[in-house]
């Protein structure tokens, strides 16, 4: 039945790494460092050029694809902060005790940038880089050598600004294609484990968990790709190829909301006796329409067109459940439910069918629904003081975070001081600065990849430098790691790891001048784990444990689901849901998910800490499923209302709509107070008609129902993750 395997070999995958936008973007950076290295070493000679790439180098951690709209802004930070502390750190390197006094400040202010999310942490980096790489340059007497230098650096952070701007602008066509074929992959991994429930019930409950888990992660890392594209897509989306691009990305949040919504029922059915025909066929359509995901997001990144797809609509319609099936299991809904789910996964086909179109140019964009989501969906780039005027409170995860960075560093550097490669103390505290991570979890994988790839890595650069290069190959051999460090940074640390330590020490090498052809692989390893040491203390020094954020998302969460409620079963929506984009709606449901992204990686980042101080993971992990859940009636209300309206009857939803809405507000209000009544009972078995052919307002009715019902679930849920925990009983002492 699928048109070709859903797992591709090895070869697809890694030219799918090569084709992403992390690997243009990293080319995109190594090129600018090795032109203005290259020009400056012409102009001005080996040292200038050293000290002006680390001006590049500095200016590199924020340069990530980003609307054309605020690229300067975005970098332009991290050269005013680095300037100056890269001065200051030269015409202090002689004393130690002076540079100690500017250096922990420097790093507490450096990582308060964190409370600017994902936008501050490469600024943090970079600030420290500036530091750093300033401590790795030789010592000089006076003032006139320090002022060159950092002149040198000025020239080329100055000169990577420019060309950052200039080729975030000739790359944004190209990031625009590859963004959205990220997306699509993204979208087609979380189909093919969709897939996966439609198999015959696992007696085994243990290997249904971590399905689930899975699910819920790659949910999570979906909101989170869907926010990245669309700060690209939907910018200025005036030419026909963005438009046609902009109108695709769309077509994928409708496709997200389908495949949530095809889980409804799924239990109930795979409970009862004569499912496994219908379940069967469905995994393999699912599974044909994610190959056909995957297939035409390689497409995209390839530059070609890509084929047809035929619709699976007519097999869909055709799907029945067993003759075998008891009547009296039958009724009042077994074999209606079936058709259900398989017209509801005849959506996603649907949304294929037209998504392939679009991409070939076989069906206009809707103009409407793109020019109403430009803007509206973009992330600010703008930096705003807001969030460092809420930093100061002695619970703030952010400001913590700084306390304990200024620790890690001010202690490694005061042991740095009494050992015996004093000189190469700016080793430890870079893999201090690149190891300690506002949580745990991500402090200890950080760790592990900064050790092996820091091995490796000296034996890289050890060779290369054995060698003798010319400075011609070193600098070449500096652009290529840089290339890796920047790409993979995101997607795969260790690589990072790997070419970061070739860049570090060819760097060092370089800024000396070339005084000494080797180094002490021992000492450079000793470095790392002295520092990943440190870092992995300091990671318990006022730690923001995830059980203290999680209430608050956890509120987040169900002020976000009752928005989405209360404005997705809107009665005035009945009457401007024909060609009128609903923003108020979309603006929800996008807080909706993003809300349950963040509570479901807070989860996931608390189990890699101690056992005493996790969360009440159960009732977690319920609120998360019941949630996702409450969001799939409610997505298939909304899909009725949206594209099959001509088969309902107005006068008979009207009521129920308003009720449901007011029954989800009130279920989800005043969390941690008195629990409002339990809704009704249903008076009986609801006769479901077909889907496919008639009237679906018992459909709707029926969704309404259990929508109620998730959000009393969902309250209860919420009451046990907030509730106050017990300390823990000493146990008996037998006597």
């Amino acid at each position: 039945m699928p048109r070709f395997a859903f797992a591709p070999p090895h070869p697809r995958l890694a030219l799918r790494v090569a084709l992403s936008h992390h690997v243009a973007n990293g080319l995109s950076a190594a090129l600018g460092l090795l032109l203005i290295s290259a020009a400056v070493h012409l102009w001005l000679g080996a040292l200038a050029a050293a000290a002006a790439s680390v001006g590049v180098v500095v200016c590199i951690p924020p340069d990530q694809p980003a609307p054309r709209r605020g690229k300067l802004r975005q970098l332009l930070p991290a050269a005013l902060l680095g300037l100056p502390l890269f001065l200051g750190t030269r015409l202090l390197h002689g004393d130690p005790l002076q540079l100690g006094l500017l250096l922990l400040p420097a790093t507490f202010v450096a990582f308060l940038a964190a409370a600017w999310g994902k936008r501050g942490i490469p600024l943090s980096v970079s600030i420290m880089f500036a530091m750093l790489f300033a401590m790795a340059m030789p010592a000089h007497d006076g003032t006139a050598p320090v002022l060159a230098s950092s002149l040198h650096f000025a020239l080329g952070a100055g000169l990577y600004l420019l060309w950052a701007t200039l080729a975030n602008v000739l790359l944004n066509g190209r990031y625009r294609v590859q963004l959205l074929a990220d997306t699509l992959l993204a979208l087609a991994e979380l189909m093919q484990l969709q897939a996966q429930q439609f198999r015959p019930p696992d007696s085994d409950e243990r290997r249904r968990a971590p399905l689930i888990g899975r699910l819920l992660r790659e949910q999570a890392a979906l909101t989170d790709q869907l926010q990245g594209a669309r700060n690209i897509l939907l910018e200025s989306p005036r030419t026909p190829r963005r438009q046609q691009l902009a109108a695709m990305l769309l077509q994928v949040l409708e496709m997200r909301d389908h495949l949530l919504a095809c889980e409804l029922d799924l239990d109930a059915l795979k409970s009862r006796p004569g499912h496994a025909p219908v379940l069967g066929v469905l995994h393999e359509v699912l599974q044909t329409l994610a190959a056909d995901i995957a297939q035409l997001a390689d497409k995209l990144l390839y530059g070609r067109t890509p084929p047809p797809v035929a619709s699976l609509r007519p097999l869909l319609a055709t799907l029945h459940w067993a003759e075998t099936v008891p009547a009296e299991l039958q009724a009042p809904s077994a074999a209606m439910l079936a058709r259900g789910l398989a017209n509801r996964v005849g959506n996603i086909n649907d949304e294929v069918v037209r998504l392939v179109a679009l991409a070939r140019g076989e069906q206009a964009p809707d103009l409407a629904g793109v020019r109403a989501s430009w803007q509206l969906f973009v992330s600010p780039t703008a930096w705003s003081w807001r969030p460092f005027a809420g930093l100061w409170r002695w619970d703030a995860p952010p400001l913590r975070h700084a306390i304990r960075a200024a620790l890690a560093v001010g202690s490694a550097y005061a042991l740095a001081q009494v050992l015996p490669w004093v000189a190469h103390d700016y080793w430890i505290l870079l893999t201090i600065v690149v190891v300690l991570r506002g949580s745990l979890a991500q402090t200890l994988e950080r760790r592990n990849s900064r050790v092996a790839g820091t091995l490796l890595g000296c034996v890289i650069a050890g060779v290369l430098l054995a060698l003798q290069p010319s400075a011609w190959l070193l600098l070449l051999a500096v652009t290529l790691a840089q290339a890796f460090a920047h790409a993979f940074a995101v997607r795969r640390y260790l690589v990072t790891a790997v070419a970061a330590t070739v860049l570090g020490l060819l760097q060092a090498h370089m800024l000396h001048a070339g005084a000494s052809p080797v180094f002490g692989v021992p000492e450079r390893i000793a470095d790392t784990l002295i520092g990943v040491a440190i870092a992995w203390a300091c990671s318990y020094v006022l730690p923001s444990w995830e059980r203290h954020q999680i209430p608050a998302l956890v509120v987040r969460t169900l002020v976000a689901q009752a928005r989405h409620a209360r404005v997705a079963l809107g009665l005035g929506q009945l009457q401007a849901i024909d060609n009128e984009p609903e923003l108020a709606w979309r603006l929800a449901r996008r807080e909706a998910y993003d809300s349950l992204s963040a509570l479901v990686q807070a989860t996931q980042r608390s189990l890699a800490e101690p056992r005493a101080v996790r969360p009440p993971l159960a009732p977690l992990g319920l609120l998360l499923a019941h949630s996702y859940q409450l969001l799939a009636q409610l997505t298939a209300v909304k899909s009725m209302l949206l594209l099959r309206r001509d088969r309902l009857q107005p006068e008979q939803i009207r009521q129920p709509l308003q009720q449901a809405a007011l029954a989800i507000e009130q279920a989800l209000q005043h969390v941690g107070g008195a629990a409002p009544e339990a809704p009704e009972a249903a008076p009986g078995p609801v006769l479901l008609p077909d889907p496919f052919e008639s009237d679906l307002s018992p459909w709707l009715l029926r969704r309404l129902e259990l929508a109620t019902r998730l959000a009393g679930q969902l309250r209860q849920d919420a009451d046990r993750v907030l509730a106050p925990r017990e300390p823990a009983r000493p146990a008996a002492v037998p006597e």
